[in-house]
């Protein structure tokens, strides 16, 4: 079992290279681990048949792990300039591209990874306008179209003349590591998603049945089509307002 670390960030001691040590220091219990500077590696595209020497060390190293840790900063609303060259740069190595231009996973499929990232505006700030949101959402954007599964992801926030990670951080980084590091077999998200959706539209149907039997004290629904209306229009509302939290509110990183 190899953990990979990817350190994207301009500092190689900062906040950011401290989050990601702290998870390698975690994966180590259980796994070999190994940390990676993009910034000692000439990161540039693929063109032709021109060598590209550097970007061999990485697609070998990479091919070679099980688990990737991508650390980030984010720098003015997005990820860090040097994590998104080396995505950009690696864009075509990480899946194949059939014929009409769609990505297609290719040799990391069913990898996993983790990603991490770290902002100067506080948790609240964080929490109610996304700060890193665009950082996570590039990061796994580039990283599922290779076919890489996701663990975890990891936040720190109000780090301005930050010196050391917070004793509670490295904590949560090093439980991150150790539980990235410990082989899995398969993995069961898709059970979990089935159970989840059953969870949520049988809570939903509940609470459905509830405020249409208070409605039904003001407005007799007496009339089948007047009661299924209500239902449906009821139970619309409240289904968009769960997917509006589980794909937007829920990604607010404090």
């Amino acid at each position: 079992m190899k953990v990979i670390g990817l350190l994207g960030a301009h500092n190689p001691a900062g906040v950011t290279a401290k989050l990601l040590e702290a998870v390698l220091a975690g994966a180590a219990r259980h796994a070999e681990t190994e940390l990676v500077d993009l910034n000692q590696y000439d990161l540039k595209p693929d063109i032709g048949n021109q060598p590209n020497p550097d970007l061999d060390k990485l697609d070998a190293k990479l091919l070679a792990a099980d688990v990737w840790v991508l650390a980030a900063p984010t720098y003015i609303g997005g990820v860090s300039g040097v994590m998104k060259q080396f995505c950009d740069c690696f864009r075509n190595r990480i899946a194949r591209f059939n014929a009409v231009g769609e990505a297609v996973p290719d040799r990391f499929k069913n990898k996993h990874y983790v990603t991490i990232s770290d902002c100067y505006a506080g948790g609240v700030e964080n929490y109610l306008t996304g700060v890193t949101d665009a950082t996570f959402k590039t990061l796994d954007k580039f990283l599922t179209m290779g076919g890489l599964i996701k663990l975890r992801e990891v936040v720190l926030t109000k780090t301005w003349g930050l010196k050391a990670l917070p004793a509670a951080k490295q904590a949560e980084c090093e439980r991150v590591g150790e539980r990235a590091a410990q082989r899995r077999v398969k993995d069961d998200s898709t059970m979990k998603r089935y159970l989840q959706l059953f969870g949520m539209i049988a809570v939903m149907a509940l609470v459905t049945m509830g405020i249409e039997a208070l409605i039904g004290r003001w407005l007799p629904l007496t009339n089948f089509w007047a009661y299924y209306a209500v239902f449906v229009v009821v139970f619309y509302v409240l289904l968009a307002a769960i997917l509006h939290f589980f794909t937007v509110v829920k990604h607010r990183r404090r």
